[in-house]
Formats: structure tokens, C-alpha cells, sequence
């Protein structure tokens, strides 16, 4: 059985998706999330890399709906974002780790200046803070995230995090 504890916890994770606040998840969510993230590189939106981005946020968008949009209208609720990540991804994070991937690869990419396919922890927080992440919050995730102290954070670091922190709510 599923604790409303676990529930309340990973409703809490619905504000970082509904990027726009108007209480439902749909796929303006994942492309102003793209287009946040770009605005603070400075990436052109016709770019390979912002192209890459706007495909990955899409093929986000389009695997999140595919688990969590119940009724079909193209748009998730808090009700239905808490039904699929407890039904479908509590016990199968990975699942959600290969859904975000393409969001997350070109992200990385878009935040990597010197292009050797990881980004500079200052880098990280500034993708978190363009994405909504308070900027002290996302200064203290980004250094979580540089787990060998080497300054840089890679896809190998980045992707299992995320899918931590949507499916696990502490």
C-alpha cells in the first residue's frame, strides 16, 4: 500500500513540472522549460543544440503523458502526475531516468561551453535556476551532484538524480 506521506511527497515534485503555474503539466510546461534553459546559455532555438532540446523536452513531454495522462485531454493534474509516478514509476525509476534522458542529455549539452560532455557544477545551476530552482537551492543541488568533487557534472550523475528526486519523495 502506498502512504499518503509518499503520495503528499511527490506532489510536492508537480510545481517543478507546471512551469507556468496554471495548475496542470502539458506540453507548453516542457517547451518553456526549453526555451528558459536556452535563454540563459544564449542558445539560439534553431541551433542543433536547441533543436536537440526542443526534440527532448518534447519526447519528455510526450513519455510523461504516456504514464500519467489518464483521460487523454493532454494536459496532467496533480492527481494524475501522483497516480503515475506511484503506480508506474515507485517501482521502476529507471523507466523515468529513459524518459527524461533526451530532456536532460541536450540540456547538458546546452549548459557544456567547453563541449567535453559534462557541464561545470556552475553550469548545473544555472540550467536548475533557469527551470525554476531557487538559486541557493540550485547551487547546493548542483554541488550534490559533482559526486567525485572533480567540478563537472555528467549525464551518469545528472539522470539517476533526477529520477531520484521524481520518484522518491524525501
Amino acid at each position: 500500500m502506498v502512504s499518503s506521506e509518499y503520495e503528499r511527497g511527490i506532489a510536492a515534485r508537480f510545481a517543478t513540472f507546471d512551469q507556468n503555474g496554471n495548475g496542470f503539466i502539458d506540453r507548453e510546461d516542457f517547451s518553456g522549460a526549453a526555451k528558459a534553459v536556452l535563454a540563459e546559455f544564449g542558445t539560439a532555438a534553431r541551433s542543433d543544440k536547441g533543436q536537440a532540446l526542443y526534440v527532448g523536452a518534447e519526447a519528455f513531454w510526450q513519455g510523461m503523458a504516456g504514464i500519467a495522462d489518464r483521460d487523454g485531454d493532454q494536459r496532467i493534474t496533480r492527481d494524475e502526475f501522483v497516480h503515475g509516478a506511484v503506480k508506474r514509476l515507485r517501482d521502476n525509476p529507471d523507466r523515468f531516468a529513459e524518459i527524461a534522458r533526451p530532456f536532460l542529455h541536450a540540456a547538458l549539452d546546452v549548459a557544456d561551453a567547453d563541449g567535453d560532455g559534462a557541464a561545470t557544477v556552475e553550469e548545473i545551476a544555472r540550467v536548475l535556476t533557469a527551470l525554476g530552482v531557487p538559486e541557493e537551492r540550485a547551487r547546493a543541488t548542483a554541488a550534490a551532484l559533482d559526486t567525485d568533487g572533480d567540478g563537472k557534472v555528467g549525464e551518469a550523475e545528472v539522470v539517476p538524480a533526477f529520477a531520484r528526486y521524481f520518484t522518491v519523495p524525501d
